[in-house]
């Protein structure tokens, strides 16, 4: 479900200067380069470490494993601020308390954590996690009918949830169907799909809401609830090498992707693709989405460009300010 784009979108996106990444990083040892990425871009710490060692082929299966809960932990640290404190700020809902979760790399848990459940050890704090999000079923909901129930409850996040979808009508704010993120598409110049809702594409659900909302806020904000069902399960996609000195990690925004050229034990090239890389491409979901806002719901601004969520510092500015500052 779609509606015609406005003639002009009513606010523009500016985005600030990256880091020079390639003054910071080439002619620098592969040891040093791994430890530095995780630094610089402390979002998604154990997302961009695993995406360095994967692409260089380093890491052991003990410390791989490791890396995965790691990356999941973080994702549901993320997920967890989004749909419990930053979304019902925006709503004016008022905060929920973040249920805990187990801490990233614990020194005292298992060094050697099985793939499967990847939260098992800590049944206490995903059960916990569950029934905050999903209510008493702790389970998120697995059919369309089942979504719409929950919407439609005061279960779990369903009034954040509920909140969004009375913001925005059907087509308003969506982008319309990219190609997902994938081994090939991540390195094209073509806009992509590269976000947390791509992870889940073929789940019942989320195809009723592309159908009836369009992909728009309340699609992509859902898609979180799945993300969390994926990490409880210990079903999140592992790291994987592409080719040799390429890597592609699943992460809180969607994936990373690397490429690491080296010289002995130096790096002379990296390339580096973030979720909010392909976020903000010309003619990529931002643009798309800022094109099927209507003028008269600019004030929600901040609370889309919360959805959106990009790592990276963005500014939503009335359409033509840029004429007026000149």
């Amino acid at each position: 479900m779609t509606l015609a784009a406005p003639l002009s979108p009513p606010l523009v996106a500016r985005r600030s200067p990256g880091l020079p990444l390639d003054r910071l990083v080439l002619g620098k040892p592969v040891t040093e380069v791994a430890a530095l990425l995780p630094r610089l871009f402390s979002l998604c710490r154990a997302a961009q470490a695993a995406a360095v060692t994967t692409a260089l082929g380093r890491p052991d299966p003990a410390q791989a494993q490791i890396q995965r809960a790691d990356i999941g932990r973080e994702i549901l640290r993320d997920h967890l601020l989004k749909l419990c404190v930053a979304w019902p700020g925006h709503l004016g809902l008022g905060a929920r308390a973040v249920p805990p979760i187990a801490p990233l790399t614990d020194p005292n848990s298992d060094p050697h954590p099985a793939p499967q459940g990847l939260l098992s050890r800590t049944g206490a704090a995903g059960s916990g996690v569950a029934k905050a999000l999903f209510g008493p079923a702790g389970t998120a909901p697995a059919t369309p009918q089942d979504f719409d129930h929950f919407l439609a409850s005061d279960q779990g996040c369903a009034p954040v949830l509920r909140g969004i979808d009375q913001c925005f009508a059907p087509g308003e704010a969506t982008a319309h169907a990219l190609p997902a993120a994938d081994d090939q598409t991540i390195w094209g110049a073509a806009a992509i799909e590269n976000s947390t809702a791509a992870r889940h594409l073929a789940h019942p659900v989320m195809a009723h809401l592309a159908a009836t909302r369009g992909r728009g806020p309340l699609w992509r904000a859902a898609a979180r609830l799945f993300d969390v069902q994926m990490v409880l399960a210990g079903a999140l996609p592992a790291p994987r090498a592409l080719a040799p000195g390429q890597a592609m990690v699943p992460a809180t925004r969607g994936v990373y992707a690397v490429a690491i050229e080296t010289e002995g034990d130096t790096v002379t090239a990296l390339t580096r693709i973030t979720p909010t890389d392909s976020l903000l491409a010309p003619g990529g979901v931002l643009d798309l989405t800022l094109a099927s806002l209507p003028s008269d719901k600019a004030g929600l601004g901040p609370l889309l460009l919360d959805i959106l969520d990009p790592c990276a510092p963005v500014r939503l500015d009335p359409a033509g300010k840029e004429a007026c500052d000149a």
